[in-house]
């Protein structure tokens, strides 16, 4: 006897219920995940930055430039050593020839060979100096392409087969653990704001099993490219309380746990 539409409908909303993945599983009873970012391996990462997350004992990820790290390089290796993640932010940071300070190194002007070639060539000097290979990458500016026009490729693809993550930049959300897209994470700015208003995100993120990737750049006092050593520290005592079940921590441990929790579920 022929099904009728009202069964064949629910056959079909059945079957998509069972192809979406079940709840994500966080370890040891977390609820959810933040990580602090910070890009351009600027002089007050490692002046000011960097003591500060050492004394909370939190652990963050830099996205460095050959050009930053340059002026500060046996402070980076102290970073590495105190267990902080050193990631990729290519080489010559190419941005949008919309932007005054690119327009001599603009996206629009790049192909994914010479995309490829920049990539690879701040992977060599990272290493060779560091003795370090990063699995973390950030979008410069947050932008995920080269060209113009009907020559626009996404490049995404190249940063998914060098390395485990690439950070996005001004984005609005939190990453769902279990869907995003590890090549291109979400990055929520966090410059320029207060604790309490950081604190806010982390709640919302938190009720929805999430994972929060905390976008900045220098540290100070608040301003558009500044994060607040106040805000971070706001963030660390709320998160550090144990009856909130955050887990706090970089980028690759996180992301790592992702990966193979994915594997898993998918193998059953």
């Amino acid at each position: 006897m022929p099904l009728s539409r009202r069964s064949l409908l629910a056959a079909a909303v059945g079957a998509k219920a069972l192809a979406q993945p079940g709840p994500f599983h966080w370890p040891s009873g977390k609820r959810g995940a933040v990580s602090f970012t910070f890009d351009d391996a600027r002089v007050s990462q490692i002046d000011f930055g960097i003591p500060v997350l050492n004394h909370l004992g939190l652990k963050a990820t830099f996205y460095v430039s050959p050009s930053g790290f340059r002026q500060r390089v046996w402070g980076w290796k102290q970073a590495i050593a105190a267990g902080h993640e050193m990631g990729h932010h290519s080489h010559s940071h190419p941005c949008t020839v919309n932007y005054r300070f690119s327009r001599d190194n603009a996206l629009e002007d790049y192909t994914l060979g010479r995309m490829e070639a920049d990539l690879d060539r701040a992977t060599a000097e990272i290493e060779e100096t560091f003795g370090v290979r990063p699995v973390s990458f950030a979008y410069p500016c947050g932008q995920t392409w080269v060209g113009r026009g009907e020559e626009r490729r996404s490049y995404v693809p190249l940063i998914a087969r060098r390395f485990r993550t690439g950070r996005g930049y001004l984005n609005e959300a939190a990453n769902d653990p279990q869907r995003c897209d590890l090549a291109y994470l979400m990055g929520t700015h966090c410059d320029g704001y207060r604790g309490d208003q950081l604190v806010a995100q982390v709640e919302a993120a938190m009720k929805e099993g999430r994972w929060l990737v905390f976008a900045g750049h220098d540290f100070g006092d608040p301003a558009p490219q500044t994060t607040s050593i106040e805000a971070i520290r706001a963030v660390w005592t709320y998160a550090s309380d144990p009856a909130q079940g955050i887990w706090l921590d970089t980028v690759a441990t996180i992301s790592d746990h992702l990966a193979k929790t994915r594997s898993v579920a998918a193998q059953r």
